[in-house]
């Protein structure tokens, strides 16, 4: 199996290069599990971020390095976007978006309370990585939808040329796409 060697924060990790399409492969990244390079990101990551009330993530990826990040600057409530209406939600507040990549709707939902929370306050979005920038984009639109303020959009990675060329995201470092050529789409 290919690898990709990533450094970040000072931690290294060999990523196993996996096909995710007939044209393309990508070295996947998995931060769950991983103290050691999620605690070094986020404190290289708090140095780069700009002052928020809140951080908000979608499930489930963003999780460990939102955590992290929230402890390291202090906050005491940070808010995790679910991908589907959970049973216990008493009063979900939803927004929808068409992705791309899926070729179908995603959701990305909280509490009602929490939207009331959000309401007014500065909001960063922290993510593990940023690639086509779709969920990026539902969790825009569920922070302007419960009239939050914006002030940022932070990732460990950013994937992709698009993704690296973007000048409205902060990330720690880059990671290719690797293009499958049409003499190997068949393996």
């Amino acid at each position: 199996m290919d690898e990709f060697v990533l450094k970040v924060a000072g931690v290294q990790r060999k990523l196993p290069v996996v096909r995710i399409a007939d044209n393309i492969k990508i070295a996947s990244f998995v931060i769950l599990g991983d103290t050691e390079l999620v605690s070094a990101a986020a404190a290289t990551l708090k140095e780069r971020i700009p002052e928020a009330d809140y951080f908000i993530t979608a499930e489930a990826k963003g999780i460990p390095l939102i955590h992290e990040l929230a402890r390291l600057c202090g906050k005491k409530r940070y808010f995790v976007a679910r991908k589907s209406i959970k049973p216990y939600m008493s009063e979900p507040f939803a927004t929808e978006v068409y992705s791309i990549t899926t070729q179908r709707k995603q959701l990305l939902c909280i509490e009602k309370e929490e939207s009331e929370m959000i309401k007014g306050k500065r909001i960063l979005i922290v993510d593990d990585v940023i690639s086509t920038g779709e969920s990026v984009h539902a969790l825009e639109k569920l922070i302007t939808r419960a009239g939050g303020v914006l002030v940022g959009k932070a990732a460990i990675l950013a994937e992709g040329e698009d993704a690296i060329k973007r000048d409205d995201i902060i990330y720690l470092e880059k990671l290719p796409l690797f293009p499958i050529d049409s003499s190997d789409a068949i393996q």
